[in-house]
């Protein structure tokens, strides 16, 4: 986006609003600038793992960055029943979409890597969602963007531009807004859902401010 694009878009944005996550319109959105984004660049986490679960992987984004330095990765996409359902249209014999935890862990066997990138925060009950993921016994748990306070937590109502939402260039189309919910975490409660694992790296997150990063390794 140019200078005169993002002025345009500041002075005059759009009115028309849509909510949530499972909204159809973020759903295509989400899933045409996916399928059509061509990744460059390595990603070192993922050399040499054989199995991975991606919660909150939208349409297999990171999975195509993935399977360049690992064609033979096998990758669990965890994510809304309205994004499976578009999403399935890309599913392979190594790229699956579930919209149950234990379901992506059954088709998987051993999970070598869970991989999460600032999606756990508009998961209504944060802290069950991490104790099902720990449930499914990965080896590594790695998260990205996660937005932790220790004061009280409270959701917050977050607006973005549809067009920001996905990789890649913006979609064709009229722009809308997109509003969800965002739930701040608690730190210490974040560190002792993950029952069976140690902390191992622990660091703000440069790609979004006030959010952390974290490894946690399993006993």
């Amino acid at each position: 986006m140019n200078f005169i694009q993002k002025v345009r878009r500041k002075l005059f944005p759009p009115t028309e609003v849509i909510e949530g996550y499972e909204n159809p319109e973020l759903v295509e959105t989400i899933f045409r600038k996916s399928a059509s984004y061509v990744p460059v660049g390595e990603w070192p986490l993922v050399a040499g793992v054989k199995t991975v679960l991606d919660f909150g992987g939208g349409a297999g984004i990171h999975y195509k960055i993935a399977r360049k330095q690992s064609p033979d990765i096998r990758w669990a996409v965890v994510e809304t029943s309205a994004m499976v359902r578009r999403a399935r249209e890309l599913a392979t014999n190594r790229l699956m979409f579930f919209d149950e935890i234990a379901k992506a862990a059954d088709w998987l066997g051993e999970i070598e890597l869970m991989h999460s990138n600032g999606a756990i925060q508009y998961v209504p009950v944060a802290i069950d969602t991490i104790k099902a993921l720990c449930a499914a016994r990965p080896a590594t748990m790695v998260w990205h963007r996660v937005p932790i306070t220790d004061g009280i937590v409270e959701p917050e109502v977050q607006t973005s531009f549809l067009s920001d939402n996905g990789p890649g260039l913006e979609a064709a189309g009229k722009d809308k807004l997109v509003r969800y919910a965002r739930h701040w975490i608690s730190g210490n409660a974040f560190v002792a859902a993950h029952e069976g694992y140690r902390v191992t790296e622990r660091a703000a997150d440069p790609r979004e401010h006030g959010t952390q990063q974290f490894r946690f390794t399993r006993h």
